[in-house]
């Protein structure tokens, strides 16, 4: 008997995080030369579905309105998904059939959504990068790993930010029909069968954002302006007029971290925009934002972004003409 797949989608929709895992599925049934998954989309009420693209979809159930149990329950994410305010009735059936269901998840801020029903407290999770501190901050019994591209917890899944819909797919697909069958899958869709690498190397979260007072932010356009420089605490701090220890306490009160923290992710972020802008080799960046050896770059770049600047920068090579 094909198992289930359903995905609940709110209007508005990221229409690749539906059309995603549909596609890994329905490719999983051609591979294994069998039915194996029967797909579903649902939605909250009748009538067609506007995503957040402007195209329809024409919803296969409306969550409620049918007892029929599901093998495996995802939601997908929307812009606005955060705030969106499920019917009370829905987030009822939401957690009979989570419950009930072999699996459930999320996909990108679908998160949200799951978390309003209580079904991810004490949880560890992933959602899209951007949203990560948002559900943290709303929801601090909930554990979010703003890297990962998939989380596997018992019976939950969840997956980060719209694409990651299809890496958590084809797990599932690993999960019931083999590597083989996975691999093949992934073939035919032109994707990694394993990704490298997580989600924050497509992350501005740790960008770096004049913050505090007048004197603080004209110290820090200054660090990014000039991130070769030497940036210690002394330097910093006569540069603003301070003593170092005032300017040490001023910088973590105001701004909120401590000053190498921020001079470090300004060095990261100039790296990126260098690498992103075609710039030279690994070594000649390092010199370029502030790092004394390669070795050191290395290690503080694959911390922030989650790969070597060798893989950043050939993924952002630019294309010969």
């Amino acid at each position: 008997m094909a198992k289930t797949i359903a995905l609940l989608a709110l209007p508005g929709v990221q229409l690749l995080d539906v059309s995603g895992p549909l596609d890994v599925f329905a490719q999983a049934n051609i591979e294994a030369g069998q039915a194996f998954y029967a797909l579903q989309v649902m939605a909250c009420k009748r009538g067609p579905l506007i995503s957040s693209s402007g195209v329809r979809l024409l919803p296969d159930r409306v969550a409620g309105e049918s007892d029929e149990r599901v093998d495996t329950l995802l939601v997908a994410g929307a812009p606005h998904a955060a705030d969106y305010a499920m019917p009370d009735a829905t987030l009822s059936w939401l957690c009979g059939m989570a419950v009930r269901a072999r699996r459930y998840g999320s996909v990108c801020t679908g998160a949200f959504v799951l978390a309003g029903t209580g079904l991810l407290r004490g949880k560890h999770i992933t959602t899209h990068w951007a949203a990560a501190e948002r559900l943290r901050q709303e929801h601090p019994s909930v554990t979010v790993d703003e890297d990962a591209l998939y989380v596997r917890d018992g019976k939950l899944r969840t997956a980060a930010g719209v694409t990651a819909g299809l890496d958590l797919s084809l797990s599932l697909v690993e999960e019931d029909l083999g590597r083989d069958i996975a691999m093949r899958v992934a073939s035919q869709l032109v994707m990694f069968f394993k990704r490298p690498g997580g989600q924050m190397q497509f992350s501005r979260s740790g960008e770096t954002r004049p913050a505090g007072r007048s004197v603080l932010q004209e110290v820090q356009r200054w660090i990014v302006a000039h991130p070769e420089l030497d940036h210690s605490v002394p330097e910093l701090a006569e540069r603003a007029g301070l003593s170092p220890r005032h300017f040490a306490r001023l910088f973590h009160t105001e701004v909120g971290s401590t000053p190498a923290a921020w001079v470090e992710a300004a060095r990261i972020a100039a790296a990126r925009a260098l690498f992103e802008g075609g710039h030279a080799a690994p070594k000649q960046v390092a010199a370029k934002c502030g790092f004394q050896n390669i070795d050191t770059f290395r290690r503080v770049f694959a911390k922030h972004v989650g790969v070597t600047p060798a893989e950043y920068r050939k993924r952002y090579m630019p294309i010969a003409m």
